[in-house]
């Protein structure tokens, strides 16, 4: 049986942040559930994406799992449909701790650690500021290096020279780099100071 998160109201979208911890063994059996339950989630109504954090070899044995849909209904749809639940219990055998998942907005995702969620089924995030300064320490370099790289690309390639256009393409370059490369592996690295 899965654990019920506290809600959030959350009017525009909604994430949720999945953490398993399972033994090296199972692993090979876990990864082969995980293809069953990502074609069944991203299949679900609202889903907008999936980013899957694998474990570290030597080093944890958690995966964790962050999905995000248009509307926190959609997503609490998922987490209580009878198909995750009949997948879940497919998968218990496996799991080291119960099934835990926390729903998320902003930012969180980002910075959640599955410490503790083995005993308490709660995802722990660090102190604000400390949220703040790593985010900044990621976007200043990325703003700069996609501005001094991007700009003269786009005035090569002939786009009106246009300070509105040129940020609209350059923060979407920036918080797709955000999302998907620097931040799942930024807050890897500095895991113990963030947390400690």
């Amino acid at each position: 049986m899965s654990q019920q998160p506290a809600s959030l109201n959350l009017p525009h979208g909604a994430s949720a942040v999945i953490s398993h911890r399972v033994d090296l063994a199972q692993q090979p059996a876990y990864e082969q559930w995980l293809t069953e339950i990502s074609a069944a989630c991203k299949a679900s109504a609202g889903m907008l994406d999936w980013h899957l954090i694998r474990p570290i070899a030597g080093y944890t044995d958690t995966y964790t799992v962050v999905i995000r849909y248009d509307s926190e209904q959609h997503l609490k749809q998922w987490l209580s449909s009878d198909i995750r639940q009949q997948l879940i219990a497919k998968v218990e055998s496996l799991l080291s701790a119960k099934d835990s998942y926390q729903i998320k907005s902003g930012l969180d995702f980002w910075f959640a650690t599955e410490t503790g969620a083995a005993e308490t089924g709660k995802v722990l995030l660090p102190v604000r500021w400390k949220q703040f300064l790593l985010t900044w320490s990621a976007i200043f370099p990325l703003v700069s290096g996609v501005s001094f790289l991007m700009i003269p690309v786009m005035d090569q390639a002939g786009l009106p020279q246009s300070q509105l256009l040129h940020t609209f393409l350059i923060t979407g370059v920036v918080v797709g780099l955000m999302v998907y490369v620097v931040m799942p592996r930024y807050t890897k690295l500095v895991r113990n100071w963030l947390h400690g």
